[in-house]
């Protein structure tokens, strides 16, 4: 096997990390920093800057989105309370037309209904005179009826015509009862 004068060194050790040679220590600590500060005023001048400026925008645009949010909220729950009051006032107007509408054709229904019971009273009362007069037609009908029903009958028994007075006497007497 081949070695590296790198790799090893004498009395066949290997040679130890470069970064802990000690030869090449104060060097590589002088770079160091050299490429720190660099790296620092560079981050420092440039990126940091850019970085904080996006942040700040950022937190601009969310303060922005945040109140634009709060306003539309704001103007959200006034419409839904301007909502409310308009669906209550409609609920309150439709209660009162109901009940006006309710009060009118309960009204409406009374009067027609006493015009008919009027009308009925009327014809009730027709009808009433037109049973009475039939029924007293009827009777003075039926009592001279009665009245040549029984002469005849007694005549055909009796072979006598009775009078008139005393076969309506007993006609009469017979109805009344």
């Amino acid at each position: 096997m081949a070695t590296n004068a790198h790799t090893e060194a004498a009395g066949g050790h290997k040679a130890p990390f470069p970064p802990f040679q000690a030869d090449t220590f104060a060097s590589q600590l002088f770079w160091l920093v050299i490429v720190f500060a660099a790296l620092y005023l560079l981050a420092s001048r440039l990126v940091l800057p850019r970085v904080g400026g996006i942040i700040d925008a950022r937190a601009n645009k969310i303060e922005g989105d945040l109140s634009e949010a709060q306003r539309f909220k704001t103007e959200a729950e006034a419409a839904n309370a301007a909502y409310e009051k308009a669906l209550a006032d409609a609920r309150s107007r439709a209660e009162a037309l109901a009940a006006t509408t309710r009060d009118k054709q309960a009204a409406d229904s009374d009067a027609k209904r006493k015009t008919l019971e009027q009308q009925l009273d009327v014809k009730l009362g027709e009808a009433e005179k037109t049973i009475a007069a039939t029924k007293a037609t009827a009777m003075g009908n039926v009592r001279s009826i009665a009245t040549d029903a029984a002469a005849a009958i007694v005549k055909r028994l009796t072979g006598m015509e009775p009078s008139a007075d005393a076969v309506s006497n007993a006609v009469g007497d017979a109805l009344k009862r």
